[in-house]
């Protein structure tokens, strides 16, 4: 048995990195019958041919995965941003940040593009929240050190709406690795997909970085529900603040005395991602308990 760990699917064929260099796999079988499939970030157990070949026998219990993108063992999410064309909602940070605390992963905050625009409110937010935040210039090169570091150790997905330059970054990280890009459309103001399936590139010998097919791959219907009530768990810069209103079961939306929006008139939490919790809640509240 050989071990590695998935680093390409594409038509039925799995490309594992192992010491002894990559190695083309087919799955067995059973994966099919029993409804699972290998994905990539998988750690899993090969079986090599004699004609060189492979073929994968076991994956290894996974830390997290997900359906879309179909992508296992996750350490850091780094949401790539800007605050030009085009222009980054925070919402969907904020989307992706409980995403990220539900499946204990890190999130990075990477605001790209400061060549055009520095971006100081975006960055001040998440910064305020408690999250890394990196300004890079995929252009210029600014910043891409500092990023690197931070994904040092981690197997770490790009991840943010189109147009961005996730794949811009990962040219600069890795220098001849020239994935496809595209201009983004000033009249739509986002840019073409680029990437059409998850790939797991090696940025250092203990590092690796996964593009990953636009923000839509991350979405929040795609993995569990959150509950209303544990929402706000996962808004890790209102944890100071739970427990210390006059409601022990306060939802932080209308109720007297309540620590966190006080927190939040005082600047000690950012308007913006309070009401990213507020409409968060409102989507909770509308799933049942059942779905």
């Amino acid at each position: 048995m050989t071990e590695g760990r998935i680093i390409k699917a594409l038509s039925g064929f799995y490309t594992v990195q192992t010491a002894e260099g990559l190695l083309t796999c087919k799955a067995r079988g059973r994966f099919r019958l029993d409804g699972t499939s290998p994905l990539v970030g998988d750690r899993v157990l090969c079986h090599r041919e004699a004609d060189g070949s492979g073929r994968i026998d076991r994956v290894q219990e996974r830390r997290n995965w997900f359906i879309r993108p179909a992508v296992a063992n996750i350490d850091a999410l780094v949401f790539i941003a800007s605050n030009t064309n085009p222009v980054t909602d925070p919402f969907l940070i904020d989307r992706v940040s409980v995403l990220a605390a539900e499946e204990d992963i890190d999130l990075i905050v990477c605001v790209n593009k400061m060549d055009l625009d520095a971006g100081a409110e975006l960055r001040r937010n998440y910064e305020l929240a408690g999250f890394p935040v990196v300004c890079t210039s995929a252009e210029t090169g600014e910043g891409i050190e500092s990023l690197r570091s931070l994904m040092r150790g981690k197997v770490s997905a790009f991840t943010g709406n189109t147009g961005v330059g996730k794949s811009s970054l990962l040219n600069r990280l890795m220098p001849g690795l020239s994935l496809p890009t595209d201009v983004v459309s000033e009249k739509l103001g986002r840019g073409k997909h680029t990437t059409r399936h998850v790939e797991l590139f090696q940025l250092e010998e203990d590092s690796y970085v996964a593009d990953t097919p636009g923000f839509a791959s991350f979405e929040l219907e795609m993995v569990k529900p959150v509950p209303k009530e544990q929402l706000q768990q996962d808004f890790r810069d209102f944890s100071p603040y739970i427990g210390k209103c006059r409601f022990p079961d306060c939802s932080h939306r209308r109720e007297p005395d309540c620590a966190v929006r006080s927190a939040v008139e005082a600047g000690l939490v950012s308007d913006s991602r309070y009401r990213s919790y507020l409409r968060l809640y409102e989507l909770s509240a509308q799933r049942k308990s059942w779905e």
